[in-house]
């Protein structure tokens, strides 16, 4: 499923996996790939929660690709949704040396890569790209057993990014990686709102219905959930709370 807002398409792929389309025609992917979201295949200890279609997602359209950290850094991923031309875009933490998974080096990609910091304004092409904050705060819950945040601040970011919209007019996606609902997400200017639910190792489905009330977006499309069963969720309650709060949401599932 695809939804429509403002003249722009969007697609959860599972997992973390965003597919923008603007009205003009350039296409952003954010975070695509891992558990099997894009090749139907699975992990013999998963649960059935999420379980991705059989199916090889290759349409190799993407202008744009944007990498929040290292766990979504997915090489092959990358090459099944670039285009030629694409442009692969990377925090400036992002290390697929130590990676423990088989993953190419940035270098062996064959696309333009870019590395970008923390709070940066990049144009590429008709897309505004800002990295924004995104990590587990160390006095929240989303911590190891030893007490260190999943996501450490300089671990990763989230992404806000700008595309042509209906009628000429931008349409502004806020898509905060994997991290707790942080101070100065709510101020950010956002149309399409994108926040993960799963609540094991990002903001939960609470968390972000109450940052989407205070951010007061035009509309909420959620992801990072129900993939496997450590980031399952009530999506409709969800849907249904955010409702309440009186923004409108979809769910793309």
């Amino acid at each position: 499923m695809t939804i429509r807002h403002d003249g722009l398409r969007a697609t959860w792929l599972g997992y973390a996996g965003l597919r923008l389309e603007a009205s003009e025609g350039t296409v952003v992917y954010i975070d695509p790939g891992r558990y099997g979201t894009l090749t139907g295949e699975w992990r013999p200890d998963s649960s059935d929660v999420g379980h991705p279609p059989a199916r090889d997602y290759r349409p190799e359209d993407g202008d744009l690709i944007l990498v929040t950290h290292d766990h979504h850094y997915d090489s092959d991923a990358i090459r099944r949704v670039a285009g030629d031309d694409a442009t692969v875009v990377v925090y400036e933490a992002v290390y697929p040396p130590k990676i423990d998974r088989d993953v190419e080096e940035l270098r062996d990609l064959p696309y333009e890569t870019v590395r970008l910091g923390d709070a940066e304004d990049e144009l590429f092409g008709e897309a505004i790209v800002r990295s924004v904050a995104g990590y587990n705060r160390p006095d929240g819950p989303r911590t190891d057993a030893g007490g260190e945040p999943y996501h450490p601040e300089g671990f990763g970011v989230g992404y806000h990014v700008t595309l042509p919209g209906k009628g000429g007019e931008d349409v502004s996606v806020f898509y905060p990686g994997d991290s707790d609902a942080l101070d100065g997400h709510a101020e950010l200017d956002v149309s399409l709102f994108c926040p993960p639910i799963g609540g094991a190792f990002t903001m939960d489905r609470h968390d972000a219905a109450a940052l989407a009330e205070e951010m007061d977006p035009d509309l909420v499309l959620p992801v990072h959930y129900n993939t496997f069963e450590a980031i399952e969720s009530d999506s409709g309650a969800f849907a249904g709370d955010v409702a309440k709060r009186g923004v409108p949401v979809v769910l793309d599932e």
